[in-house]
């Protein structure tokens, strides 16, 4: 598989990279079926969510993905899939924790979020609300390392493909 594009989450006034998918476990639970259209092999899921961390809630504030709407390739944003919540929606059904990679690349692997960073912060959030923070040093890398979340390569599809 190849290595996938973040989320991202503005926290604390920063925006960080985001290699979770808390959207992930409302599609798996709501019942609803959204299908959203991959893009690139670096976009599997079909969609990027823009997360914010608002008086220790988790909202999901901004989507973008692509949808197959009569027959027709759709660029899609939070209000067309969330059309009562077009400010925000609170992540009530996410538990879990948030792995946001901070600094230089160690080691790139070409497969989902599996690339190390100088470090992560990773942040515990319960049915929507945080409960704690950690950070864990992984190393220092080379003064030449490239900075930041990145993926290395992808094929993007076309509309239509």
């Amino acid at each position: 598989m190849t290595a996938q594009a973040s989320e991202l989450l503005i926290h604390q006034g920063q925006e960080l990279s985001l290699c979770e998918t808390p959207l992930d476990d409302y599609l798996a639970s709501s019942g609803r079926h959204i299908e959203f259209e991959a893009t690139s092999t670096a976009l599997w899921r079909g969609y990027v969510g823009t997360w914010e961390i608002i008086n220790n809630r988790l909202y999901l504030v901004a989507l973008s993905s692509c949808m197959l709407v009569d027959n027709k390739h759709t660029d899609v944003a939070l209000q067309d899939v969330f059309p009562q919540y077009p400010e925000g929606l609170f992540a009530h059904w996410y538990s879990g924790e948030l792995r946001c990679p901070r600094g230089k690349l160690l080691n790139y692997v070409h497969g989902g979020y599996m690339s190390t960073y100088e470090e992560d912060l990773f942040i515990n959030v319960q049915i929507g609300i945080v409960t704690g923070e950690r950070v864990v040093v992984n190393g220092k890398a080379q003064e030449d390392a490239p900075q930041g979340y990145a993926v290395a390569a992808s094929l993007h599809f076309g509309k239509g493909q």
